[in-house]
């Protein structure tokens, strides 16, 4: 079992920055896919960006691509969302998502098996 607590959230203005952090509890983190999504409301929970268990394999939804970096620290079983140039769209509950595979290329959200509990993000205008 893994256990994903998000931090980091926070009402900002349009072009600031916030950095999210995903602790991860277990000792197999650093054989896991990590992922973070996306639910603004009355949406569906949408894809945001993915890394493979060695820091390489980043992918992103084209929204963000250019503006939001995923990175991990395996040695603090965390991974971090660093979004810069915020935007009112960028408005959510983001998630933290685990996987129990090393390289795994999904974007869907039933693909993942553990999820954080979310953290608000709030870009004003």
């Amino acid at each position: 079992q893994v256990q994903l607590v998000e931090s980091g959230g926070g009402l900002v203005q349009a072009g600031g920055s916030l950095r999210l952090s995903c602790a991860a509890s277990g000792r197999t983190f650093s054989t896991y896919t990590m992922a973070w999504f996306r639910q603004a409301p009355g949406k569906e929970r949408e894809f945001v960006a993915r890394i493979a268990w060695s820091g390489a394999g980043t992918y992103y939804a084209d929204s963000v691509k250019g503006r939001f970096t995923i990175s991990r620290d395996n040695a603090k079983n965390t991974v971090y969302l660093q979004m810069n140039s915020l935007k009112p769209e960028d408005t959510a509950v983001y998630y933290c998502a685990a996987r129990s595979t090393a390289w795994y290329l999904g974007r869907a959200a039933d693909g993942y098996n553990y999820w954080g509990q979310g953290t608000q993000v709030t870009v004003s205008s």
